[in-house]
């Protein structure tokens, strides 16, 4: 078995893990799903997640992780199996926790690209003269290659972005875990959390730009996305979109932790490792996402419009209301590279996170160098990112984010959950969250993770398939036009995920000829 990589310090983990945490839903997503499920009230779920889903996850994941990576194993197929050797199936279950990373790298590295080219268009001042959301979500829409306009005439310039993007990506993960991707975390989350403290604070000093609208200030700005409307609390909606909002902002579920953490050692610490990255990631979301862009939004366009602005969707908000809200302040170009580089620092250290299951899975289970399997999942993934950036009009971003980012973390959690406290069982478990560690766990927490997270989780994909799924299964509320490019996205999807399962019994027969 050839030596497996390891990262260099204990700061580069947690600063890996809390930067594949930390990406474009803490400062886009997570104000809008306050705003739009109950304001403040959405944070007793919100919490209520974090305690019993998400932390115990983060410490599921970092355990299962450091213990597949004492048997030189990377990625779920071959973790699982290592925990219950004796089903031969499990590490089929496993091919979730790299089919997932990989559907979501192939559409997040185009919205991070994004990120970039409006860090650039912020530079040289090219919606300096959009006075309105209409125009600038024209000109968003023209960058995007969905309309033709007076702002783009093709999607040549996003195209160029996406390829600097998907190279940067490339010589990252080329680099491998400690001199790539730790180097990377360790200067790209400071410089982010330091970009997004100087926004905060430049918003948070916002008075009132309308004398005659003295109410439309900063402190009302904080109370539409702090005040609770309890009631909310009444909706089973709110609930999911708490606990929803928790995978996606502490990227469990995924395969990604799991994978970062067996580059560990047997005696690195995992409990203290893992709260401090979820606190990071927390500190992101909490203080600075919701201190920025509802807050801004309120100032300048006041109470009666604030609610369709937090309604119309992430991407309106960081791409179109940002660089009006910017456009209207001192120093505007400034402002608007720093929100830009923010969101393009979190969307690369996720971006490069997603790659590292599929790099792994290569590098272990068919025992090739980095080089070739960098090679082999730049020219795949290249390809397979197509589809997201041509069909964008066609709902293709929306699919790909519905099964690979929503479907598979919760079921993927689910498994991981259940074989973790259940089949490895919860005392060897607890056992193995301790060997290093820093900190004790609570005691209450083995009652959490062997009861309460998986019934939680069993509830959530209950209902949120009932409510959610079913009527995205049966593409319900997709045109006519957009059918053949969605069941095509499927097929896709169905082809990587049946080629991936081939590809783990090809390993594990390969594995067991050598033992022969």
């Amino acid at each position: 078995m050839k030596k497996r990589e390891s990262w260099k310090s204990k700061f580069g983990i947690i600063m890996a893990v809390a930067g594949s945490a930390v990406g474009l839903g803490n400062f886009l997503r997570f104000p809008v799903q306050a705003a739009q499920n109950g304001g403040g009230a959405f944070m007793i779920p919100y919490f209520i997640s974090l305690l019993l889903l998400g932390i115990p996850l983060m410490w599921i994941e970092w355990t299962v992780g450091r213990f597949g990576g004492g048997f030189g194993h990377g990625t779920a197929p071959g973790v699982f199996h290592s925990m219950w050797q004796k089903n031969r199936f499990i590490k089929y279950f496993g091919v979730i926790g790299i089919f997932g990373p990989l559907v979501i790298f192939i559409y997040y590295n185009y919205i991070a690209s994004w990120t970039l080219a409006y860090a650039v268009f912020s530079a040289v001042g090219k919606y300096g003269q959009v006075a309105d959301q209409n125009t600038m979500l024209s000109l968003l829409r023209g960058f995007q290659g969905i309309e033709k306009n007076q702002f783009f005439s093709s999607m040549q310039s996003a195209y160029i972005f996406f390829l600097i993007t998907f190279a940067i990506n490339i010589v990252i993960i080329y680099k491998g875990i400690s001199g790539g991707i730790e180097k990377l975390c360790k200067l790209a989350l400071p410089t982010l959390l330091i970009f997004g403290g100087i926004i905060a604070i430049r918003v948070l000093t916002l008075g009132a730009p309308d004398p005659s609208r003295p109410a439309w200030n900063i402190l009302n700005g904080l109370g539409f996305l702090w005040n609770p409307d309890f009631s909310a609390l009444k909706s089973a909606k709110v609930w999911l979109a708490a606990a929803g909002q928790i995978f996606f902002t502490l990227s469990v579920g995924i395969g990604v932790i799991l994978t970062y953490a067996s580059y560990l050692k047997k005696t690195d610490d995992v409990a203290l490792s893992g709260l401090t990255a979820a606190s990071t990631n927390e500190f992101a979301e909490i203080i600075l996402g919701s201190s920025i862009v509802i807050p801004a939004a309120y100032v300048f366009f006041g109470p009666n419009q604030i609610q369709n602005i937090a309604s119309s969707g992430a991407f309106n908000l960081g791409f179109v209301t940002m660089p009006l809200i910017f456009q209207k302040i001192a120093l505007s170009a400034f402002f608007g590279c720093l929100w830009f580089g923010l969101l393009f620092l979190a969307g690369i250290t996720s971006s490069v996170s997603l790659a590292q299951p599929s790099i792994a899975f290569l590098e272990d289970e068919f025992n090739i160098s980095k080089k070739k399997a960098v090679i082999v999942f730049g020219i795949v993934s290249f390809i397979l990112c197509q589809p997201a950036i041509f069909f964008l009009k066609h709902g293709v971003v929306n699919e790909l984010d519905f099964w690979g980012g929503t479907f598979c973390l919760v079921l993927f959690a689910t498994v991981e959950t259940v074989l973790f406290g259940w089949i490895f069982g919860i005392e060897k478990a607890w056992e193995e969250m301790h060997h290093g560690a820093e900190m004790k766990i609570p005691g209450i927490y083995k009652f959490i993770i062997k009861y309460i997270t998986p019934l939680f989780l069993f509830c959530i994909l209950g209902f949120w398939f009932y409510q959610e799924g079913i009527p995205i299964i049966m593409m319900e509320g997709i045109s006519p036009a957009d059918k053949p490019y969605v069941l095509g996205i499927r097929l896709m999807l169905l082809a990587m995920i049946l080629i991936l399962a081939i590809m783990v019994r090809i390993a594990w027969r390969k594995r067991s000829r050598n033992k022969k």
